[in-house]
């Protein structure tokens, strides 16, 4: 299971998404995640459903990648599901045992709750970590944030550690399975027990984890440092990043999509949130 997650990696293509400004990306990220949440009945979920399909054919990730990246997301899911199915109430009383009562509208609600975290996830994953290289998500984010340099804000240096985050993010995973095969090899057991007995059996895999990333931290600033690097003041860049038509017509979807979603809340449907 941890070596599904996906999360801070880079799948190199040529694509119209990969050949996006970085900056309109993370703009387009932001306003797909705020545009997710206006869907309210069927229609509008078609519509999430067809964006989501939409993405994954244009950027030309693969369906084995995304289902991967949604396994860690299972426990989340069947939680939702869970929690909606017996907490909601409606008008249509499906099964009545005891206390447990399940209603269409409490059903409803946990498919379009399952459906809009699963865009969300495509989406934002798509459009940002997977068709972005590190270098150009850090320049992307930083002249995003470069107004806030006027209240003196370190906008170089709080971009760089995002960007570094993200990037170890696939290189601790590959470092605590490596640590987990080991403590396997030598009789640990993590699947066992009680849930104290299960926690306390990460103790052996935490500790050296730890130590690793600490580690790496530490060299990571020693070849920072030996090859001077002090911060984003007087810094030049090899790539200077350019806004064209493609970014602005990615924008101007976007917006169109947001509006798509309120006129369809708007149609008459007999499910909705």
């Amino acid at each position: 299971m941890i070596k599904d997650i996906t999360l801070g990696q880079y799948f190199p293509g040529n694509t119209v998404i990969h050949r996006l400004d970085p900056r309109a990306k993370i703009i387009l990220t932001i306003m797909y995640i705020v545009v997710i949440f206006f869907a309210k009945n069927l229609w509008s979920f078609m519509l999430v459903v067809a964006s989501a399909l939409a993405l994954v054919l244009i950027s030309k990730i693969s369906y084995k990648t995304l289902l991967k990246s949604m396994k860690p997301l299972i426990f989340v899911l069947a939680f939702t599901t869970f929690f909606n199915i017996f907490w909601t109430e409606g008008d249509v009383l499906l099964v009545s045992i005891w206390k447990i009562r399940i209603y269409l509208e409490g059903i409803v609600y946990a498919i379009m709750m399952i459906i809009r975290i699963t865009a969300l996830l495509i989406g934002t994953t798509i459009i940002l970590t997977y068709t972005t290289s590190p270098i150009m998500l850090t320049d992307g984010l930083e002249q995003l944030l470069a107004p806030l340099r006027k209240i003196k804000l370190p906008v170089h240096e709080f971009s760089m550690m995002m960007t570094i985050a993200l990037r170890f993010i696939p290189t601790l995973i590959e470092e605590t399975d490596k640590i987990m095969s080991a403590q396997k090899a030598r009789g640990a057991d993590f699947t066992t027990g009680s849930l104290a007995k299960r926690a306390k059996a990460l103790v052996p895999i935490l500790i050296p984890l730890f130590i690793s990333a600490f580690r790496r931290a530490d060299e990571l600033a020693t070849a920072m440092e030996c090859r001077c690097y002090h911060g984003g003041e007087g810094r030049t860049r090899m790539s200077i990043l350019h806004c064209s038509f493609k970014d602005a017509a990615a924008l101007l979807v976007m917006l169109l999509f947001g509006a798509g979603l309120i006129a369809l809340n708007q149609l008459p449907c007999a499910i909705s949130l």
